[in-house]
């Protein structure tokens, strides 16, 4: 693998840039870990609150947040005998989210996963065929981590 070569400061400034914009809107733990669970399914605020053990102010506020950002819709529902609640439905801002995810997950299962096998694995659709994260140029073929270079805008 190739090393990165030594920088004394990245090409782009934070400010500027749209990696630091992404990781500000979705980069503390708490969101991640919701914007996971919406990706696996959870809609309603007592099921985010089972599955994560979060805080309910700390929830609702980074629900609120994901709504306002865009990557979350809220709409109502109501079940029978009850009030009616929200839950909340991934936009297709937030469902663009899922290759990353993906990777992330990867990712984990090959340095952190202890040598144990991965708990859960993705498939194309309709098919049992494992799928894996890699990027792709515009004509389809995989490019290797290694072969990716940042071209600034002039």
């Amino acid at each position: 693998m190739t090393q990165i070569p030594f920088a004394r400061r990245s090409p782009v400034s934070p400010d500027t840039c749209n990696l630091a914009k992404a990781i500000d809107l979705v980069g503390d733990r708490w969101t991640l870990l919701i914007l996971r669970a919406a990706l696996y399914g959870v809609r309603r605020f007592d099921d985010f609150h089972a599955e994560l053990g979060c805080p309910r102010t700390v929830l609702s506020g980074r629900l609120k947040k994901l709504v306002d950002d865009g990557l979350l819709t809220r709409r109502m529902y109501k079940s029978p005998g009850k009030r009616t609640r929200p839950e909340y439905i991934l936009t297709p801002m937030g469902l663009s989210l899922r290759p990353i995810f993906v990777g992330l997950t990867q990712w984990g299962d090959a340095w952190l996963g202890k040598g144990e096998p991965a708990p859960i694995s993705f498939t194309k659709a309709g098919a049992k065929s494992a799928i894996r994260a890699a990027f792709v140029d515009l004509e389809g073929r995989e490019v290797r981590p290694d072969q990716i270079r940042a071209v600034l805008r002039s």
